[in-house]
């Protein structure tokens, strides 16, 4: 009888031992079908203790946040909400159409079509959180045009903040190299976080996108309908 019952209790542990790998991966499955999601609509990102809009806001969460999904409810009014996790200690309900996700069918299309309503560097952040959460979207050469056309819109706008801010004539009294005054300039550093560089041509005394969008999209997507457009802005920048 002895020898019965610890038979019993050791067949109890390895059922055990072999049943906790099983779940433990299940959890882990779990926590991956969840899956993060990034702020890319910040106007709509407000945390809120209840998932309806008018629950008291706990934050505001700014664009490029990642969030942990945790569920999701839809609202009286149609509005959908995400329960999040921000940190360890703070989660609450956010609205789904301030978020995008990579497991999220759809939301490539989704964004894309946000980045075309955008403009000026709201686009090229919201572009950039694109090309890192979705790299296999057949979306992609389009964002990748939109990107660089609005980093060539940004080089002029630079142009003409950098020429107002650094005068001729400060510059030729320090006795230093001009053109190193303009890629020091300030108002470069939000670009450059972005992964968006500028060249600083000295014989023109203006900005120009160094063009690596057009290179991606000739060299990844050869045969999109961007590519040609994008030979022809390299074509431009190499005379």
């Amino acid at each position: 009888m002895f020898i019965l019952c610890r038979r019993r209790i050791f067949a109890c542990l390895i059922f055990g031992l072999l049943l906790y790998p099983a779940t433990s991966s299940a959890q882990k499955r779990a926590a991956a079908l969840r899956g993060r999601a990034i702020v890319v609509d910040e106007r709509l990102a407000a945390l809120r203790s209840e998932p309806t809009l008018s629950a008291t806001l706990v934050r505001r969460l700014s664009r490029g946040r990642e969030v942990t999904l945790l569920g999701r409810r839809k609202a009286s009014d149609g509005v959908i909400f995400e329960r999040v996790a921000v940190t360890r200690r703070t989660r609450g309900w956010v609205q789904r159409d301030a978020l995008a996700s990579p497991l999220a069918i759809g939301d490539d299309e989704r964004l894309w079509r946000l980045i075309r309503a955008s403009d000026g560097f709201v686009r090229i952040a919201r572009a950039k959180l694109f090309l890192d959460l979705f790299p296999r979207s057949p979306y992609r050469p389009a964002v990748l045009w939109m990107l660089g056309e609005a980093a060539e819109q940004a080089a002029d706008v630079l142009t003409r903040e950098a020429m107002r801010r650094l005068p001729d004539g400060e510059i030729a009294a320090t006795g230093v190299p001009a053109h190193s005054y303009f890629m020091n300039y300030v108002g470069l550093d939000r670009y450059n976080r972005q992964g968006v560089r500028f060249v600083w041509d000295r014989a023109r005394s203006r900005y120009v996108y160094d063009g690596a969008c057009w290179r991606e999209i000739v060299r990844r997507y050869p045969h999109s309908e961007e590519a040609e457009r994008a030979r022809q802005k390299l074509s431009s920048l190499e005379r």
